[in-house]
Parts: structure tokens; sequence; C-alpha cells
């Protein structure tokens, strides 16, 4: 559990938390929160003094019925926020969240550690000669489908073995070409129903048998707001249970808006157990 993520070593039996910082209009969540490097700083120093392990930049949104950003503006977007942020935070470990290998490879000769990847090397062929290229470390995420319609009906046999024998063929892949700095994340609400989410939570321990660490994105999300009646604005506590359930089922990396939440999670089932 122990990996080198482009020069920085990092023990993942210790749970850790990933704070989202995302800078695009159009987040379901926080969009157009953030959207200027004053208040993108501000809030990766408020993200860090509240815990964070990993702060996550991302610039193109991903909600259900997006379209994918191309890599011209994609790093129009965010090339200054990278800048901004590895000039301004030296000892931080930071994530870029992109599908497109250009703007991968940009964040990380300037610094970052991860690849967050929610097509896992799908939307772009040169994206595993990229992580590679830096030994960075490398989230591939599970969907069905795209963006645009991964909530168009989506349909599983046995969605808990179709996401293991998905993880198992890109992971054969990416140690083929000798890369093994791999991050699983089961994609909660990409391509899933409600009850496929809850189903794979339930079983999360599951995934261990690969052997990677294993990072949620359960965040604010419709199988929290869309169960409890609510929006996203009022999902917090809804993400505070799931988190914790979670990290009980083996999850080393919970991916939040919220990280103080989060690691009042951490540390209170550390005292538990």
């Amino acid at each position: 559990m122990t990996l080198n993520c482009n020069g920085k070593i990092i023990d993942f039996s210790t749970k850790k938390i990933m704070g989202i910082v995302n800078i695009s209009r159009d987040s379901f969540y926080d969009g157009g929160k953030f959207n200027t490097i004053e208040k993108v700083n501000s809030h990766v120093s408020n993200l860090i003094s509240n815990g964070a392990d990993i702060i996550d930049l991302g610039a193109a949104s991903s909600k259900p019925g997006s379209n994918l950003i191309k890599p011209d503006d994609e790093h129009n977007l965010v090339d200054d926020y990278i800048n901004e942020l590895t000039s301004n935070f030296k000892n931080v470990l930071f994530s870029i969240d992109t599908y497109n290998s250009s703007v991968a490879d940009f964040a990380l000769s300037k610094g970052f550690s991860f690849v967050n990847d929610i097509s896992s090397g799908r939307y772009d062929q040169k994206m595993f000669e990229i992580v590679k290229k830096y030994n960075a470390g490398y989230i591939m995420m599970h969907m069905q489908g795209d963006p645009i319609n991964m909530q168009e009906n989506p349909n599983y046999q046995n969605v808990i073995k179709s996401i293991i024998s998905f993880f198992k063929l890109k992971i054969e892949e990416l140690e083929s070409l000798g890369f093994t700095n791999i991050i699983i994340d089961p994609g909660f609400g990409f391509g899933k129903n409600i009850e496929d989410n809850y189903k794979i939570l339930k079983e999360l321990n599951l995934f261990q048998s690969l052997e990677k660490p294993i990072m949620v994105g359960l965040s604010r999300k419709s199988m929290i707001y869309k169960v409890l009646n609510i929006s996203p604005q009022e999902a917090l506590n809804g993400t505070t249970v799931l988190n914790t359930i979670a990290l009980e089922k083996g999850a080393n990396i919970l991916r939040v808006h919220d990280v103080k939440e989060a690691m009042e999670c951490k540390k209170l089932l550390a005292k538990l157990y």
C-alpha cells in the first residue's frame, strides 16, 4: 500500500482525505464558486488546515449530461491554477482530475503527484505513457458509458463482478507496461443506478482482492440526496454516514468536498478500532 508518486512516498495503509477543488462553472455542487485564483488559494488553504492529505484540482465537469472537454480548452482553464498552486503550496500533494494526457503531463511536470482519470485511459491513448513517464500515482475509475449518457438506463448482470473484471484487465494492461502505481475508484454515480451504488458500497471490501488502494467519491451525490429527497447542499450529513461505512469497508481514500467532516470520520473510527 506504499506508492512512490512522482517522487513522493505515500503510505495508503493510513486512510487519506482528498479535498476537491472544482474550477468548473458547471460542477453539480459547487460550480462557479471557486472561479478566481484568489478564491482557489483560500479554499486550498482551508482544505489543508482542515486536514486534507491530497488536493484534487479539476477544470471539467463530469456530471450526468456533460460533454467532454477538449485539451486546449482545459489548458486555458487550468494551467494558471496549476502554476499558482505549486508555487504557493510547496509540500502539498496535488492530483489533477483530467482525462487529457497533455493536461496531465503539464501538471505532473509542475510537481503534481497524481492523475485522477475518470476514463481509465479510454479517452486518450497517451495517458498511460504519461503516468509512466513521471511514475505518478494513477487513479483509474470505472464508468459505464460517457458523462453525456451514462445515466440513461445503466444495466449490469452483476455490477460487482463487472467492475472487478474491468479493473483486472486495466491493471494487467498497466503492469505489462511496467507501471504499478495504481489506485482504483469504483465510480459511484458513473453509469450506475442508485441500487447499483448501494450494492457497491455494501460489498466494497470485495475490491480489496485487487490489492490496490481504493478511493471512493460519495460526496453529496445523488445516491444520497435522491434517497433523502433533499438537495446536494443539504447532503453533508448523508455524506458523512456513507463515508463512515466506506472507511469500515476498506476505502483508503475519501474524495470529498467537506474535509473537516471527513477527518472527523477518520479520527473517530481510528479511536474505535
